[in-house]
């Protein structure tokens, strides 16, 4: 099925040079010091929210840029080129958008999506616990019904924004005896009493995210803080993991895509044996290779977003995307290592970092394993679509 795109190419041209420019501009040159400190870089993002970069799909409206999916792919991978941590902000912010756009009353609208899209409030998407990551339906966290409205209780493991998150979205049991039927969605001030945090993670890549656990002990939340209808928090969250899974595909695609800019530029004024590496056979090759694997997930990327733009089925599509893109990912930045030789796993060139920040995009929204299962099911279920 060849779905086109619904925007006009002017459009996607410009959103793509402005995300460009920021990225080289603003982003780049803070990438290596981002990752050393683990910084939280407030005012880039405070930019971003100024530029728009925030909310890409969230209708104008709202206080989005009402564009559509691909343009947000566009966006992530640019960002991502820069530096995948600021990329994945956007990212977050994306998906607690659309939550609110499609399940939230104009109330909690009105309320929170000001904020969240201008950065005046930081978010934090609560799924994943300690028996509960690619498992959804294994969560143990639970909101029992008070007079006034809720008690909640529990945790959250490795969630993006703990440490610094002024509003979790945060899924949690409902009726126990219901399984994945039984949950629903809240919106939670973390600054309540009985919520704690962990101190953030140290993490091998991706470092300047801050990720971490929450705490949730005999938590008061008031009746309208339940997003959605009650007992579909499940449905609801897995509603927006396509577009989840998208992000990331577009993320890994920008660390690939920095990964062979770098190797390229490096192959033409590094020497050996009196001339180029780039006129060297065999290292041509490997930047052939890296191209055609880099424009494969670019496409994957794109024909997810065109599904999802079109209302198309989009499940193994987006799955795919993610797939295939963070694999490209790890493996095109391992090539880049390995131009750059030696100088490629010191800290301080580009190509270590991308490396490191390669691999975590196998794993989160939802492992590739995962990818292949659901695209497998799929599959078996409806054939090739």
């Amino acid at each position: 099925m060849l779905l086109g795109p619904k925007l006009d190419a002017d459009i996607y041209s410009s959103i793509r040079d402005l995300a460009r420019k920021f990225a080289n501009e603003v982003i780049r040159p803070r990438a290596e010091e981002l990752d050393r400190d683990e910084l939280f870089p407030i005012e880039i993002f405070t930019q971003m929210a100024e530029l728009g970069l925030f909310g890409v799909t969230v209708p104008d409206e709202l206080g989005g840029s009402g564009l559509d999916c691909l343009a947000y792919a566009i966006v992530m991978e640019e960002l991502s080129r820069g530096y995948a941590s600021v990329a994945d902000q956007c990212g977050l912010v994306e998906l607690i958008g659309t939550l609110l756009t499609k399940h939230g009353t104009p109330d909690q609208q009105q309320a929170y999506l000001p904020e969240i899209l201008g950065f005046k409030k930081k978010v934090a998407y609560g799924i994943t616990e300690a028996e509960g990551g690619s498992d959804v339906a294994g969560i143990r966290s639970t909101a029992a019904r008070t007079e006034s409205g809720w008690l909640l209780n529990g945790s959250k493991l490795w969630i993006n924004n703990a440490p610094v998150a002024d509003i979790g979205f945060v899924l949690a049991r409902t009726d126990p005896d219901q399984g994945h039927r039984g949950m629903s969605i809240f919106i939670v001030d973390l600054h309540a009493k009985g919520v704690s945090r962990s101190p953030k993670e140290h993490k091998m890549g991706q470092r300047s995210s801050q990720v971490g656990a929450l705490f949730f002990d005999d938590v008061v939340i008031p009746e309208n803080a339940l997003l959605g209808e009650l007992d579909r928090g499940f449905y609801i969250m897995m509603g927006v993991l396509e577009k989840g899974r998208l992000g990331i595909g577009s993320l890994s695609v920008g660390i690939a895509q920095a990964g062979l800019e770098a190797a390229l530029e490096y192959a033409k004024v590094r020497k050996q044996f009196g001339k180029p590496l780039a006129e060297n056979q065999g290292l041509q090759w490997m930047l052939a290779d890296m191209a055609k694997e880099i424009t494969a997930a670019r496409a994957l990327v794109q024909q997810a977003a065109l599904k999802l733009d079109h209302g198309a089925p989009a499940t193994a599509a987006s799955s795919m995307a993610k797939c295939f893109a963070s694999d490209t990912a790890v493996a095109q930045t391992a090539n880049a290592v390995q131009i750059f030789g030696g100088s490629g796993y010191i800290r301080g060139f580009e190509v270590e970092r991308l490396y490191r920040d390669a691999k975590i995009t196998q794993i989160y929204e939802g492992t590739n394993q995962i990818q292949r299962t659901i695209i497998a099911r799929d599959l078996l279920k409806n054939g090739i679509r």
